[in-house]
């Protein structure tokens, strides 16, 4: 289990995490998220000791983790695919680690395997993909065996077989009790695999609960209505308070009315309905929603 409380980092004038405060739990894979510059990296960094906090603590199961000898028995972690010495084979690198944490060298083949590079392990990882070192850098966090296990943006590189390995993969660790925490910017990828979220914005927490509760909390509550008579409908919704604007799938999606008041209101004016179907809002829409004044550097409009 982590713990983190009243977390803060300041580097000079400049607030990155701001007295966060949460609880990433095992059996079950928790979701981090934030726009960019939120301070996830750093809250990992401050997690694992590579960063020392300005002010609250951090705890892997009840303990600082800096203070842990043969750290890989405890957390595994992949903060930096690329943070690797490129001359290096795969299996002298997590033989190198192995026997620095006092872990069997067996370990090191068990862990190709399961990665799926079995067949490269002599093979110098300067010379690797960027998804094979995705891979390694799991490989890695899974070398010692850890209840813990934190992964930063596991997806860069990966094609779609790996996305869907490394998908049942965090379930498998999380089936196993393990506590799997994953920062990552795909809102997609964290609908189809985490079961709870941390969501945090310019360093300060947004929401810490589960995925559907997350989701929930989107105001903007979608109808998809067809109908053959779009103008006359926009018109009579418009006139409600309600809005609707083409979906591109030759629907109308309506927003700021119920789906039973839209289908009162076409009836009253005899306008034919093909669909009525209300839609909560995403994951993606709700994250955009709630972050959106937490966003360091948003977009401009094109000029």
């Amino acid at each position: 289990m982590i713990e983190v409380n009243e977390l803060t980092k300041r580097y000079g004038s400049t607030t990155a995490v701001n007295r966060l405060t949460f609880t990433v739990r095992p059996g079950r894979v928790t979701g981090f998220l934030g726009p960019n510059g939120a301070g996830k990296s750093t809250t990992l960094r401050m997690i694992l000791g590579l960063n020392e906090p300005t002010g609250g603590t951090a705890t892997v199961d009840g303990h600082s983790f800096r203070g842990r000898p043969r750290g890989l028995r405890h957390v595994g972690a992949l903060l930096d695919a690329h943070d690797v010495h490129g001359g290096r084979s795969a299996r002298a690198h997590l033989s190198a680690l192995a026997r620095s944490n006092a872990i069997p060298l067996s370990r090191v083949d068990e862990v190709l395997r399961e990665v799926g590079l079995a067949d490269a392990g002599r093979r110098r990882i300067g010379g690797f993909s960027l998804g094979m070192k995705q891979r390694l850098g799991i490989a890695t966090a899974l070398l010692g065996d850890p209840p813990v296990l934190l992964f930063d943006e596991p997806l860069n590189g990966l094609d779609p077989e790996g996305v869907l390995w490394v998908r049942g993969l965090f379930r498998r660790l999380a089936a196993q009790g393990r506590t799997v925490f994953v920062s990552s910017h795909l809102m997609s990828e964290m609908e189809n695999t985490a079961d709870e979220l941390v969501v945090i914005g310019r360093g300060e927490l947004i929401a810490a609960q589960s995925l559907a509760e997350f989701a929930g909390r989107g105001n903007r509550l979608t109808v998809t209505v067809r109908t053959p008579e779009e103008a006359a409908l926009a018109a009579v919704l418009a006139a409600e308070g309600g809005s609707a604007e083409p979906d591109g799938a030759g629907a109308l999606a309506v927003t700021g009315l119920s789906a039973a008041r839209i289908g009162e209101l076409a009836l009253r004016r005899r306008i034919v309905l093909h669909e009525l179907a209300p839609r909560a809002a995403s994951l993606e829409e709700a994250f955009m929603e709630l972050t959106a004044d937490r966003v360091d550097y948003p977009a401009g409009e094109a000029r």
